[in-house]
């Protein structure tokens, strides 16, 4: 799948990377994605809910796309400017429906596991997107601090 088109960045701006399907493996892109949203302004709320839906996407891609099957890979593609970031997060396994896992908010699912990961990516991120066959997800969080910068300077 393309860059969501709503997404507003090239494909030739994001960063490529194929990792293995651990969790160890994981961290070295999320410190490079934090590490510029610090460089680029992002406030530190900012960067925690990206934190937190990356988090969110690459445990799901690992454990329940891949099944931890440790001969598979996460594929992860990323973007990040004073205005947006966009991460892409994509496993090796067959996909699932979104809209069929259930609301963890209901009171019959409150003590099931399932489905809080994609809530709080929902949550956190300004977009959300996923593939036809559901094993890719395109994340977007716009920067507000980027917004009131430049609405600063606009009126000075």
């Amino acid at each position: 799948m393309k860059v969501p088109h709503d997404f507003a960045v090239d494909e030739a701006d994001l960063i490529d990377v194929v990792v293995p399907n651990d969790l160890r493996s994981v961290k070295a892109p999320e410190t490079c994605i934090l590490d510029a949203l610090t460089r680029c302004g992002y406030e530190k709320d900012a960067i925690f809910a990206v934190k937190l839906a990356y988090e969110e996407a690459v445990t799901n891609a690992i454990k329940h796309g891949n099944c931890n099957d440790r001969s598979r890979h996460v594929h992860i593609r990323y973007h990040v400017d004073p205005r947006r970031v966009v991460i892409m997060v994509r496993d090796e396994g067959c996909g699932f429906a979104p809209e069929k896992v259930p609301d963890p908010t209901t009171d019959e699912n409150l003590e099931r596991p399932c489905g809080r990961g994609i809530m709080l990516m929902s949550a956190y991120m300004t977009k959300l997107r996923y593939s036809p066959t559901g094993n890719e997800v395109w994340m977007l969080k716009e920067n507000a601090a980027a917004g009131h910068r430049s609405a600063r300077k606009g009126s000075q």
